[in-house]
């Protein structure tokens, strides 16, 4: 079944007032999230024109954990978040709602004099 039917049989399914159990909504929003990062660290490190492996060199990781952190297969600690915003010069913004998950990197300023 393709993605888009999937998603509008779920619609379908919520507006004949069909309830997801509170296990598959949690499981629904550690997903995003997870992929909400794995698509931020992608972006930024896309944008600063870095392969997987000089991301990793310069966070301390190996390119296949980084793989696993833009493929949504891993959630990342704390301390491991803070290398990576390090790593990609910049701050890691994430903000959590009940349906509204946003994360996202904001690159440092450099002062040229």
């Amino acid at each position: 079944m393709s993605h888009s039917r999937w998603k509008t049989l779920r619609e379908r399914k919520l507006a004949e007032g069909f309830t997801e159990s509170e296990d598959v909504a949690e499981a629904r929003r550690e997903i995003r999230l997870s992929m909400a990062l794995a698509k931020a660290v992608y972006d930024r490190r896309t944008e600063l024109g870095l392969t997987q492996a000089e991301l990793a060199d310069r966070a301390g990781l190996t390119q296949a954990k980084v793989s696993r952190i833009e493929g949504s297969d891993t959630v990342p600690t704390l301390p491991l978040l803070a290398k990576l915003a390090e790593a990609l010069d910049a701050t890691l913004n994430i903000a959590l709602d009940n349906d509204d998950t946003q994360v996202s990197f904001t690159g440092h300023r450099t002062n040229a004099a």
